[in-house]
């Protein structure tokens, strides 16, 4: 179970591929822009450099599991479970993230890691579209208000993140796209992080010293890990999908709302923490008690998804179905 920052990506997967143990990992390895039109075309996408290990995985019968945290993962399951049981044409499968969530003492602290929120949030976003296959757009493009149960409605922008990676690989839908709810405080600092090329990853030199600055300003920041309990409010995950159903149009939101401090109580962290490692623990429940199985490089949208969504309430993070 690999659970470092996909940072150390590579190096993890092909280790485990080389003593021939299966592989799990919440987050997929890094992509790279175009060199030459980075807002428009892709250059190297997350989980390619995995994705093309696949055959050799396989042939190897040897299962790596990409991409299964809560997004991606649970949302990708909920994905999944809506093809298969509440639709019978998708338009558009498109995650959706957003909470109310604030943290005492704190103008700017994400509530996960810095160093992969400035990934993720300045590389360009990807989309998928039908006929025309992945594509890229400006940081923060395309701006829409969700209104996210027990919490309300939220502006939500274009992120680059894997779901959209995943979900054309197994599911068949004419258009997937990801958009978080960042709110603009948070979008004007990664802007003003980005205009001063302090979200750089290489290393410069510092009065003899080198260090990369996006290094320095994940140190300055505090530690999510410890700040749960400043933090107050909900947090929700989950699949907005669109398309037919018995010849009428639906719309329809799986979710998982997790409240801060609720989970402080019962388990000690933080609701982003709680959301993450229970889909990873689920998926890795299924995978060793063999209701999951198969061998190559796969997403969980590869697998059924109702075994999982079923441990979901059983292990106290229960989803809710909302038309929408």
């Amino acid at each position: 179970m690999n659970a470092l920052d996909p940072l150390y990506n590579k190096q993890i997967f092909d280790a485990a591929f080389n003593v021939g143990v299966n592989y799990m990992d919440m987050a997929m390895s890094l992509s790279e822009p175009h060199p030459t039109d980075p807002f428009n075309k892709t250059g190297v996408m997350l989980g390619d450099y995995q994705f093309a290990k696949s055959k050799q995985w396989e042939q190897k019968g040897l299962l790596a599991l990409v991409g299964c945290g809560v997004e991606p993962g649970m949302a990708d399951v909920f994905a999944r479970y809506a093809q298969d049981h509440l639709f019978d044409e998708i338009d558009e499968i498109g995650v959706r993230d957003g909470g109310n969530i604030t943290i005492a003492g704190y103008d700017f602290a994400p509530s996960f890691s810095i160093w992969t929120t400035i990934e993720e949030c300045l590389n360009p976003p990807v989309i998928w579209e039908e006929g025309k296959g992945w594509f890229t757009t400006e940081p923060f493009s395309e701006p829409e208000v969700f209104d996210f149960p027990e919490i309300g409605p939220v502006e939500v922008v274009n992120v680059e993140h894997e779901e959209v990676l995943l979900a054309p690989r197994w599911l068949k839908a004419r258009r997937v796209t990801f958009k978080y709810g960042l709110g603009n405080p948070f979008i004007n600092v990664l802007k003003t992080l980005h205009l001063l090329g302090l979200d750089g990853k290489e290393k410069i030199n510092v009065r003899g010293v080198q260090v990369a600055p996006r290094d320095l300003v994940a140190a300055c920041l505090p530690d999510p890990a410890h700040l749960g309990d400043k933090m107050r409010g909900k947090t929700c995950a989950g699949t907005y999908v669109t398309g037919m159903k018995d010849g009428a149009k639906r719309a329809v939101y799986l979710y998982q709302v997790a409240d801060n401090e609720a989970c402080m109580r019962a388990w000690g962290c933080q609701a982003v923490v709680a959301q993450t490692a229970f889909s990873a623990v689920i998926a890795m429940d299924l995978v060793a008690h063999g209701l999951w199985k198969g061998a190559g490089v796969l997403g969980p949208e590869a697998f059924e998804p109702t075994v999982f969504m079923e441990r979901m309430a059983d292990y106290g993070f229960s989803y809710g179905i909302q038309e929408m």
